[in-house]
């Protein structure tokens, strides 16, 4: 999916720079994590300048740094500092080939959430470069809801994405992801032959570590508790094995890094993959990774169970079928799991 500018809809923009703001945390706002509140005050500013500004203290909660992540209450005082943003009266809109894909995106709807099939290749929010991702492409198509996503996937995974229609959807939800009520499927393909049967592997990650200014995720003491459960769902032979990944937790790149830790990394990841058969499956036609958000489910306090799931998209299905018939070429048929 390219970024470029589309002329029809997104003009060479100017910026103006805002004077100082306060203001205080409303109800609506109660509960959300303080990178979203500022989202909200400051719609179209790149959320990476955002961490910026948290980081550098330049905004402040009561009166003190504060943590991107903090979870502003009802009253909070927060000082905005200046900031650049898009002049007022320009158009703020995605170009028509992302609009509409994002609208085909669009699996699930209801009057409290929305769910996408996110495709592969386009990042959940704008910033390092990108002023547009799902968020900010969703808002401008709907510029009378209040949307925020619920959760995040990696700009170069597939699947179900959660949507939250209002602020209250919105705490909701993320209580549920806090308390782990909230299950999440992912299908992948690993390198190799899978022998380590159905496992739990519960190891610590740090998301804060950086290499050459690029985000890197390690295994650390130090790290965020970090749980990924591996189920067998299918061999190929030995070049690769289809599995069926449940997060218990959520951190960034988890299911990559946890991979690579078992000695079976994800096809066609770049960061913590192998190059040799990253290459092996691009023969196949292997173009992206292969992560794909398969299933979500949960249920409402209310009681009423919530399930979504989206297939595995035709690029990625078409590289099982690949191996299949290579498999079957060398008198190995693919092999169902059972564990």
């Amino acid at each position: 999916m390219s970024y470029t500018k589309d002329p029809a809809t997104a003009p060479e923009s100017r910026e103006i720079r805002t004077g100082v703001q306060h203001y205080e945390v409303g109800e609506d706002e109660a509960g959300q994590r303080l990178d979203n509140c500022l989202q909200r005050q400051l719609p179209g500013v790149p959320r990476s300048r955002l961490f910026r500004l948290i980081r550098k203290g330049e905004v402040r909660v009561n009166g003190r740094r504060a943590d991107p992540q903090l979870r502003v209450q009802l009253g909070d005082r927060i000082r905005i500092p200046p900031v650049r943003v898009a002049a007022p009266g320009e158009p703020v809109r995605p170009g028509a080939a992302l609009g509409e894909q994002l609208r085909r995106a669009i699996v699930y709807e209801d009057e409290r959430l929305l769910v996408l099939d996110k495709p592969a290749g386009i990042a959940v929010h704008g910033g390092s470069g990108l002023s547009f991702g799902v968020i900010e492409g969703l808002r401008a198509l709907r510029p009378q809801e209040t949307l925020e996503l619920a959760h995040r996937l990696d700009r170069d995974t597939s699947g179900c994405l959660l949507i939250a229609r209002r602020p209250a959807v919105l705490r909701t939800l993320h209580a549920l992801l806090r308390d782990g009520a909230m299950e999440k499927r992912y299908l992948t393909l690993v390198k190799g032959s899978w022998q380590l049967g159905a496992k739990r592997i519960d190891v610590p990650l740090r998301t804060d570590t950086r290499v050459g200014g690029e985000r890197t995720v390690r295994p650390g003491a130090s790290g965020k508790p970090s749980v990924s459960e591996f189920r067998l769902v299918q061999f190929f032979g030995r070049t690769a094995t289809l599995m069926e990944v449940t997060l218990r937790t959520g951190r960034t790149h988890q299911i990559r890094v946890h991979a690579a830790l078992s000695g079976h990394p994800v096809a066609g990841d770049d960061k913590y993959g192998d190059a040799a058969f990253n290459e092996e499956l691009r023969l196949l036609g292997l173009k992206r990774m292969f992560l794909h958000a398969h299933s979500l489910s949960f249920s409402w306090p209310q009681g009423m169970d919530f399930s979504i799931s989206a297939p595995l998209p035709a690029q990625l299905a078409a590289v099982l079928d690949q191996l299949g018939d290579r498999a079957d070429r060398r008198g190995s048929r693919p092999r169902q799991g059972s564990s």
